[in-house]
């Protein structure tokens, strides 16, 4: 650590336990003690009960939760896809160019996420590209908000690269395509794992952009959280958060231990 003494370090957790507890652990504590609970009559929630995790995991919520990782899963992996084959152009391009394109794919960070759904939905609600009212047009719109921080997380990994591990490919007669196969994409594995993640997630808990977008029988899971605390439902709104959270915590681990794999590799 950077502080040394003894009293210092306790006087940094003081403050570190100071900001995370109410503004981060109190929250969520507090939405988990909702979710078991039938009333809130007092300063914490009452009435102990699982029948909030029976009604979230079963009917249209089991379907909203099935929405959701079907479309974070579609939307990451375009956005892997997108952002890491840009990541190599611009740092194959160099100057100039690799800056400009660094920043149209880091453009949509700087606009609320409202307006990309708002854009999306003008863009695709007309021939040839038709997308409005379909599955597709809620995939898309995740990818361009996503695709930013894999375009990133790729562009930082080849940053740190050895060119020697290339340049030794190269000067063995191994053709542009196999060094890009067999030499620099497993060299960005756990980069490309940690941009997978960060994509997923963001992707599940995203709802402005999609309140917009969402079709009849594609209802994300963000969505019906929203339904259900708007009518008044906070408690069962509370359960179906907790299982949000835990679906995403339990994919983003699985990843993290494919990401430790491909660093030990």
């Amino acid at each position: 650590m950077l502080v040394h003494s003894r009293k210092g370090r306790w006087a940094l957790w003081a403050l570190f336990l100071a900001l995370f507890l109410p503004l981060f652990a109190l929250p969520l504590g507090v939405i988990l003690a909702a979710s078991f609970a039938t009333h809130w009559s007092g300063a914490l929630p009452s009435g102990p009960t699982t029948a909030n995790y029976q009604a979230a995991t079963r009917g249209s919520s089991l379907q909203a939760l099935g929405t959701s990782l079907a479309t974070a899963l579609g939307a990451g992996l375009l956005a892997l896809l997108l952002g890491g084959w840009s990541a190599l152009a611009a740092h194959a391009l160099g100057g100039r160019r690799r800056r400009l394109m660094d920043a149209l794919f880091v453009l949509p960070l700087a606009v609320p996420s409202v307006v990309v759904g708002l854009a999306v939905l003008v863009a695709y609600s007309q021939p040839p590209l038709l997308l409005n009212g379909t599955p597709w047009i809620v995939v898309l719109a995740h990818t361009v908000l996503v695709t930013a921080f894999a375009h990133q997380s790729v562009t930082a990994a080849l940053g740190r690269l050895d060119p020697a591990y290339e340049q030794a490919a190269a000067s063995l007669g191994a053709r542009p395509w196999y060094v890009l196969l067999r030499v620099r994409l497993p060299l960005l594995l756990p980069a490309l794992n940690a941009a997978a993640g960060l994509c997923f997630a963001l992707s599940m808990g995203e709802l402005s952009a999609t309140m917009m977008l969402y079709p009849p029988g594609w209802v994300p899971l963000p969505v019906q959280i929203y339904t259900a605390t708007d009518r008044g439902a906070l408690f069962t709104g509370s359960a179906l958060a907790v299982v949000l959270m835990a679906t995403t915590l339990a994919v983003l681990l699985a990843l993290s231990r494919l990401r430790n794999r491909a660093s030990y590799r």
